[in-house]
C-alpha cells in the first residue's frame, strides 16, 4: 500500500508471549451483522475433544481483506512453491 502524507506509520508490536504462536489445524467460521467469529483449533488425532486455541473477531469489512491478503498469499507461495495439494478431511463429519 502507499502511504499518504497525513498518514502516520503503523508500528506492529509482537509481544514476546505472542511470539511462538499457536498451531491450529481447523478453523470454524460464524457471523453475525456485524461481526466475522473464526476460531482456530487443534484437532489431536484420536482425540474426542479439540481446543480452541484461540478466537478472532473481525468486522465484515476485515474479514474481506483478510479473505484477499489470504488469496494474494497463497498466489504468492504456491509460484514459489508449487501448488498445495488439499487432503480430504480425516475427521468424520468436517467438510
Amino acid at each position: 500500500m502507499e502511504k499518504k502524507d497525513n498518514q502516520q506509520q503503523l508500528q506492529i508490536q509482537l509481544r514476546p508471549e505472542m511470539a511462538d504462536g499457536k498451531y491450529s489445524n481447523l478453523a470454524m467460521i460464524g457471523h453475525g451483522p456485524n461481526e466475522f467469529l473464526i476460531d482456530f483449533i487443534f484437532a489431536a488425532p484420536g482425540m474426542p475433544q479439540a481446543p480452541v486455541v484461540s478466537r478472532v473477531v473481525m468486522s465484515p469489512e476485515n474479514a474481506k481483506q483478510l479473505m484477499f491478503a489470504l488469496t494474494d498469499n497463497i498466489r504468492k507461495y504456491e509460484a514459489q512453491f508449487g501448488e498445495i495439494q488439499q487432503r480430504a478431511p480425516k475427521t468424520p463429519g468436517i467438510n
